[in-house]
């Protein structure tokens, strides 16, 4: 998904300039500007400090122009919109359902991959279970590897991260409530 110009899509509906988003978010508009040319690919938490500046969610950037429809219940592995990067593939269950009370995600790490330099916090719990490769997550200041089988489940308010460190994709099936995506 080309995330540059959804921004721009998304930002030009809502009637703001470059200026104001960037205002509205904390950032600078060269900051907005890059990312719409698609110049910079935002880490997921870059992306969600801009999207507060509409206020909007990660889920509904990625699915703002979507049809209202019926809701589902099933979804083949291609209809599960990305609401990440090349990176981190974070792939969203249930995105037609009108009131959805958890975000549950298929995420996909890549070797290196990481949330961002900045610890992620947000109201609600999540919990995961990684199903291949490993990923270190640091929750507050307890920072544990984690492979297939392991899981974990936690306060969101608390300052977290996740990183792959180990040489293979890392797949996690994950839930937050309430949806922060």
């Amino acid at each position: 998904m080309d995330v540059g110009a959804r921004l721009r899509m998304v930002r030009e509906r809502m009637g703001l300039s470059q200026r104001e988003l960037a205002k509205r978010a904390g950032v600078t508009n060269g900051t907005i500007s890059l990312i719409e040319q698609n110049r910079v690919s935002p880490s997921i938490s870059s992306l969600r400090k801009v999207l507060e500046g509409m206020p909007m969610t990660l889920s509904d950037f990625f699915t703002f122009d979507a049809d209202p429809q019926q809701p589902r219940v099933f979804y083949t592995h291609d209809e599960l919109p990305n609401l990440g990067n090349d990176q981190i593939q974070l792939l969203l269950v249930g995105t037609s359902h009108e009131r959805r009370d958890i975000a549950i995600l298929r995420e996909v790490y890549q070797p290196d991959a990481d949330t961002g330099p900045e610890m992620l916090m947000h109201e609600g719990q999540e919990g995961g279970v990684v199903l291949k490769g490993s990923i270190e997550v640091t929750v507050g200041n307890d920072v544990r590897v984690l492979g297939p089988g392991d899981a974990y489940y936690f306060d969101s308010k608390l300052p977290h991260r996740f990183r792959n460190v180990g040489g293979d994709t890392c797949e996690i099936v994950s839930a937050s409530s309430p949806p922060t995506f």
